[in-house]
């Protein structure tokens, strides 16, 4: 790909001027126009057919959210969502389910800091979303799809699974699929910031058999149950007394890119239940899960990473392939059917 044309939309001038001095900083971004709103940048889209565009979530005339469903419907564009801490979660992954590939927070402070960080993360998904097929994920699947049966005895005691960028939009089309007596527990770690992870969970729940809710520090991770691990906090597990796996939450390891991380939650999986881990690698930015796939692999457990067609961005499972980590690559659309055959 050429330089990557990118549309810049937000009702405030001093953002788009700040959000294309940003974007300035590499050289492969080209800001190839600026909107006011959503039914501007409708117009402006047509015209100048970028590869990606940046919206900001609150705007008059037309909001982030309904620019992004009509946009899906006139031609899928690759677009990041631009939120301020303050603004409504749902309001997020409204935009995420409408079709936004990602999503991103402003700063609070305009500090040099804050936005020398930004702007790092800012190009990064810009340059992430620039190669995401489009529609990213238009797999619908029918609410409540027609599950895989479920087998009394699993040769499983858990999956756990590890997703980043375009891990909203997959799950809402993976999880569903699932049966409500799924026949060991499901924890999952999604990227996302603090403040996120909780709403997402209820709304994950509302359209699945397997209730799914966040998980808290000591609760049991128990079969026919799914967890998200929380915002900020790294998951992993720790047996009682009676022999029960409860949930650990903590702020330590501090070395890690991400937290939750996948890596943490793979390790104590694979120390916890030895070779009965199913691991599953999804969309998402780097190369978080490959340590934790090793020392899954390492006592004899499975993992299965999803292929490169199905994914928003490729780097997670890419990264468990190519270190020959990987039992199978998997479609999105064959994932559901392909976790329940290998329990």
């Amino acid at each position: 790909m050429g330089s990557i044309r990118t549309v810049i939309v937000d009702d405030s001038a001093f953002v788009r001027k700040v959000v294309r001095e940003m974007l300035s900083h590499s050289p492969q971004i080209d800001v190839v126009g600026m909107a006011r709103n959503g039914q501007d940048a409708l117009q402006m889209v047509e015209q100048l057919k970028p590869n990606v565009v940046t919206c900001d979530l609150l705007m008059p005339e037309l909001d982030g959210v309904d620019f992004v469903r009509r946009q899906m419907t006139l031609k899928p564009v690759p677009i990041v969502i631009l939120t301020s801490a303050s603004q409504d979660a749902c309001r997020v992954l409204e935009a995420l389910e409408a079709g936004a590939v990602d999503f991103i927070q402003k700063p609070t402070a305009l500090a040099n800091d804050d936005l020398l960080a930004m702007r790092e993360e800012l190009i990064e998904k810009v340059k992430a979303a620039a190669s995401a097929p489009m529609p990213a994920l238009a797999l619908v699947p029918s609410p409540m799809a027609p599950a895989p049966p479920s087998r009394p005895a699993a040769h499983m005691d858990i999956v756990v699974l590890g997703i980043s960028t375009g891990g909203p939009q997959a799950l809402r089309y993976l999880v569903p699929q699932f049966p409500a007596d799924f026949p060991v527990p499901l924890v999952i770690v999604l990227h996302m910031p603090m403040g996120y992870t909780a709403p997402f969970a209820e709304k994950l729940s509302e359209i699945s058999r397997l209730p799914i809710e966040e998980a808290s520090h000591g609760c049991l991770v128990q079969a026919g149950k799914g967890l998200l691990a929380p915002a900020g906090r790294h998951l992993s597990f720790k047996r009682n007394g009676n022999g029960q796996v409860q949930v650990q939450l903590s702020l330590q390891p501090a070395n890690k890119p991400h937290r939750p991380s996948v890596d943490v939650l793979f390790q104590s999986a694979a120390e916890t239940y030895r070779e009965r881990v199913l691991g599953v690698v999804m969309t998402g930015m780097g190369d978080d899960g490959r340590q934790g796939a090793a020392q899954i692999k390492a006592q004899g457990g499975t993992i299965l990473t999803q292929t490169e067609e199905s994914c928003v961005i490729y780097g997670m499972p890419r990264s468990v392939v190519e270190a020959g980590l990987s039992d199978a690559a998997v479609p999105l659309d064959s994932m559901a059917r392909e976790i329940s055959k290998r329990l």
